[in-house]
């Protein structure tokens, strides 16, 4: 019985350091929203995708409220996003995007963590040329009429869209545009009444890359690793 509490325990932490994480990158983002368009949302299309992806992960709504007042406060942070390049084990090339008030600091602990974990960082545009910048939307699929919309959306810079799954096996519909068309896109799905449950800019790699399961591990390890970092808000990873 000591053991199961404690396997529960261990559980029902890592899920609220992930979700932790999950509200300190939102939180960030609204200040980068804020800071470039206002604090109302329906006046900054920004900081209204920003609102839903908050929505989506279950981020409270007072929460996101004092975000967005923190952000338009006299002592607010001044967050810069930086995206990092570099390399993981078995050459399996890697992205860090980070939004810091640091840089300095930042530098440094992604340089450490990538050395921890058996990788190295590199110079700007070392493996960036291996991804392609999207907007990535997700969408619950019920009531929508998938054909009708991909037709709909072609001219609104649609380039690719496909079935997946959600964290909790939902179904989801998943749609992407070149990254120049992200605000195209977020307006012709809203025109439709259509609110995704996500929207992102996603870095999507050309030719991922085919590793053993136990070569894969490493490279997660390091993902990992980075991602504990709480200057990074994601990592992009050419692993299939």
């Amino acid at each position: 019985m000591g053991r199961i509490f404690e396997t529960r325990k261990h559980v029902m932490f890592a899920r609220w350091d992930r979700m932790a994480k999950i509200f300190t990158r939102i939180g960030k983002d609204i200040a980068i929203a804020v800071r470039s368009g206002g604090g109302d949302p329906n006046s900054n299309p920004s900081l209204r995708r920003v609102v839903q992806n908050a929505r989506a992960a279950n981020m409270p709504k007072d929460k996101v409220e004092a975000a967005i007042k923190r952000a338009l406060g006299p002592d607010r942070a001044d967050y810069v996003e930086t995206l990092f390049e570099g390399y993981g084990p078995h050459g399996v090339a890697i992205l860090v995007e980070t939004a810091t008030d640091n840089n300095q600091r930042t530098v440094a602990n992604v340089r450490m963590r990538f050395n921890k974990g058996g990788g190295q960082m590199g110079t700007a545009g070392s493996v960036a040329f291996q991804f392609k910048r999207m907007g990535v939307f997700r969408l619950n699929p019920e009531g929508i009429d998938a054909e009708s919309l991909e037709l709909d959306l072609i001219d609104h810079g649609l380039e690719e869209m496909g079935e997946s799954t959600g964290e909790k096996g939902e179904p989801q519909l998943v749609i992407r545009c070149g990254f120049t068309e992200f605000g195209a896109m977020q307006k012709a799905l809203e025109d439709r009444k259509i609110t995704p449950i996500s929207a992102e800019s996603e870095y999507i790699c050309l030719n991922p890359t085919e590793l053993a399961e136990e070569q894969a591990a490493d490279v997660l390890k390091l993902v990992d690793l980075l991602e504990q970092d709480d200057d990074v808000q994601r990592v992009f990873h050419s692993l299939a």
